[in-house]
């Protein structure tokens, strides 16, 4: 059981970043705006500190999320998924006319017991 998936849409722009960027991380604040929305960067262009918890990965690609926000989100499933349109934001899908987006869902007793012990 993950914390955290990825749809076949959304894996297939982290496919084509990866393969313009190199490696990536996604990093989810707790910000205003699209600050809440799960962005994607270069791995070493965001700075990471105990601040952040490691959710999982998807595509091969860490998904961290600022602790503040992880409090809110820890009792959910996080689907990250892609939509046209343009977010206010640095993450690297933008300049394709995409930005990433979660979806969610409350955890049930037993992934509940299973990842939040």
């Amino acid at each position: 059981m993950e914390r955290i998936q990825i749809t076949e849409a959304a894996a297939k722009v982290v496919k084509q970043l990866k393969a313009q960027h190199g490696d990536l991380i996604f990093h989810q604040s707790g910000g205003c705006c699209d600050g809440s929305s799960p962005m994607v960067f270069e791995k070493g262009e965001m700075y990471l500190d105990e601040s952040d918890v490691l959710l999982g990965q998807i595509e091969g690609v860490n998904f961290y999320m600022n602790i503040d926000q992880f409090e809110y989100w820890k009792h959910t499933h996080l689907t990250v998924d892609v939509t046209e349109g343009r977010g206010a934001s640095f993450s690297l899908e933008i300049p394709l006319g995409l930005r990433f987006l979660i979806h969610s869902r409350l955890l049930t007793d037993e992934e509940n017991e299973r990842l939040n012990k």
